[in-house]
């Protein structure tokens, strides 16, 4: 038995040396161990980030040397803080705050102490780097924005944050990734693949050459080119043509969704997001709480659709049988219960039938039509639940699915909303009529209601928005490529079209025609209401105005918000009818429309709430009429375009 126990004995150390010896020679001998390894010092090799184009081949987003100083805090050793920090042209608090902060995150690790040094700068300071032990410099590349405008598409990078360490492991304190825009909806893709080289140190810990040769050693993969659906030049105009005014154009390609262009004002230069002055720059943008400049109204700002949602109403109307194109409705000046005027009108000739319902706006109209589709079924909420259904097949209401990190789902009510409001069987109707004219309770962002229009144009179909057109040696999603349809018929949609072409024609924008351009769109007016001292207070309009060109095939199809732009054919239509054209013509004919845009500006109207003046919503006020020079300068970058296009 004894002779049992040592033979039992001997065979289990000798198992435990082997399984060590395996440890050692075999799993710990590779470069994931080597991580763990104090002996070997690890060097990040980054790679440089894929560049940006626009759909027609123009470079956007390039890359620029940079040089991070970084620091291994274990390693540091006694050194002349005050030469240092003139080097670093930073003072001595704010240096070892920066040290003390490494220490903490890991004291065997390396840290970034100062990101983004310029190349003057490391030229000066890698001379004398051999005074400064545990501190090294690591070079690696910054973007650099070849352009001035599209700062909401285009996005900026900056530093990870614990919250993106602790979830991808990938990234490592101090390591760049997109924040914002395309550089952040990409960023797998733009980033690449980081190499790293393991050096072997001596018991002096000191470098003595490539752990065993260089094996474990890898090369960074450059991350992938890629291009992007808008189009730079287009970008610029709207981005011009909304100076001094606050709101958004989402334009898109209506036979593939592409987004042409998305634009949000006030904007800002991108490069002011890069380098070391970044986080400088964002604190000021980010403090504006007035104008709002990091915030994407195109894609976050929900506004009352306004009347370009009537065109929703009369297609369900059409698809449940309620109406017909040729039906009329009175106008006695807006829309009547009893002797109860529930919505007012302006003044048409009466009565109206579908096409002039959809030219004039007329509200009498459609409050009719969305009574009708609701009344039609046992109760209310059954009526509201079919509605609600055909709006939301429109994308309206719900997140659209496209490529950018950032949006808001806008709002389309349903039964179980009003249920919930109002009690079960305890409204109407006329309880909710304002989702007739896109007031009520009804939201939508530009992108939406862009999308809205592209699937109009298309006689009931639509493809997902989406910002990416090509990457390089890949395919774009099959979600991007494949068709989504409506509720609605498609024999529904020509009257609805031709309804949109004779607002051009005879109705509210009659004033906003572009020669040899058949143009369908719909103006909108939307009500203000903001807080001010804890008072709901009506503020002026905002101006809407959707639209698709040409007639047949489109081209485009674009939503334009201006934030208390008044009415939908005083900013928001001037601004679209001119968009189309630069897009389709690629120059303007229309310049009273451009000149009168850019003379005028809204920045008063935006000051009101805090002057403590008073607010005046169908008043004889008007617009500020900027400066000349201002205005000369407006020209002036005009012509830039205009030149660059030649």
């Amino acid at each position: 038995m004894r002779h049992f126990l040592l033979l039992l004995t001997i065979i289990f150390v000798g198992l435990t040396f082997i399984a060590r010896l395996f440890y050692l020679q075999v799993y710990k001998d590779n470069s994931q161990s080597l991580f763990e390894d104090n002996a070997i010092r690890k060097v990040f090799d980054y790679p440089k980030r894929g560049f940006v184009y626009d759909r027609n081949g123009k470079l956007l987003v390039s890359n620029q040397p940079s040089y991070d100083v970084m620091v291994i805090p274990r390693e540091v050793k006694p050194f002349d803080t005050l030469e240092f920090c003139a080097l670093l042209k930073m003072d001595k608090e704010r240096l070892l705050k920066a040290i003390q902060k490494a220490r903490n995150y890991s004291p065997r690790l390396p840290s970034v102490l100062v990101p983004h040094m310029s190349k003057g700068d490391y030229a000066v300071l890698q001379e004398k780097m051999r005074k400064f032990e545990g501190f090294y410099i690591q070079k690696r590349s910054l973007r650099h924005y070849e352009t001035t405008i599209g700062a909401n598409v285009l996005g900026d990078i900056g530093e990870v944050n614990n919250a993106v360490i602790q979830r991808e492991p990938y990234y490592k304190m101090g390591d760049l990734i997109g924040k914002q825009g395309v550089e952040a909806s990409y960023e797998n893709i733009l980033r690449g693949v980081k190499g790293i080289k393991f050096i072997q140190k001596d018991r002096f810990n000191r470098d003595i050459g490539p752990y065993k040769d260089g094996v474990f050693d890898t090369i960074p993969e450059q991350g992938k080119d890629i291009t992007i659906t808008i189009d730079a030049k287009l970008q610029e105009y709207g981005e011009l043509l909304m100076q001094n005014k606050r709101g958004g154009i989402i334009a898109i390609e209506p036979s593939s969704g592409e987004i042409l262009t998305m634009v949000s004002a006030p904007s800002y230069n991108p490069n002011l997001l890069v380098g070391r002055e970044r986080s400088k720059n964002f604190t000021k943008l980010y403090n504006d709480t007035i104008a709002k400049p990091l915030f994407d109204r195109g894609l976050k700002a929900q506004y009352p659709p306004g009347s370009p949602f009537k065109v929703i109403n009369a297609l369900i109307g059409l698809q449940e049988g309620i109406v017909s194109e040729n039906e009329r409705f009175i106008c006695r000046m807006g829309y009547y219960l009893g002797n109860r005027r529930l919505t007012g009108c302006h003044h048409h000739a009466s009565p109206v039938d579908m096409n002039a319902g959809i030219a004039q706006s007329c509200n009498a109209y459609f409050a009719n039509v969305y009574r009708r589709i609701i009344d039609k079924y046992k109760d209310p909420s059954e009526g509201m639940d079919v509605w609600s259904n055909h709006v939301k097949s429109f994308g309206l209401g719900n997140y659209l699915g496209y490529d950018l990190k950032i949006g808001n789902k806008g709002r389309v009510p349903d039964g179980d909303f009003y249920d919930r409001w109002y009690g079960k069987n305890r409204w109407v109707s006329t309880y909710n009529i304002s989702n007739s004219i896109g007031q009520g309770e009804v939201e939508a962002t530009p992108i939406q209601l862009a999308n809205m229009v592209a699937a109009i144009g298309n006689r009931g179909y639509f493809y997902t928005p989406h910002i990416i057109k090509k990457i390089e040696n890949d395919t774009i999603p099959s979600k991007y490529t494949t068709a989504k349809h409506t509720t609605i018929d498609k024999q529904h949609f020509e009257p609805i079209v031709q309804g949109m072409f004779d607002v051009y024609n005879k109705g509210t924008a009659a004033s906003l025609q572009v020669k040899g351009i058949e143009i369908c769109g719909k103006t909108g007016t939307a009500e203000n209401f903001m807080k001010i001292d804890s008072v709901t207070t009506q503020l002026t309009d905002h101006s809407i105005f959707v639209a698709f060109a040409p007639k047949d095939n489109p081209k485009i199809a674009l939503a334009v918000f201006v934030e208390n732009g008044y009415w939908g054919s005083r900013f928001a239509g001037k601004i679209a009818s001119l968009i189309i054209e630069k897009y389709l013509k690629g120059h303007i004919t229309r310049t009273d429309l451009e000149d009168w845009i850019l003379r005028h500006s809204l920045e008063d109207e935006y000051l009101k709430p805090y002057s403590g003046e008073s607010f005046k919503i169908n008043g004889e006020t008007y617009p500020t009429v900027v400066e000349d020079a201002e205005y000369r300068l407006l020209k002036e970058h005009l012509q830039a375009i205009s030149n660059s296009n030649n």
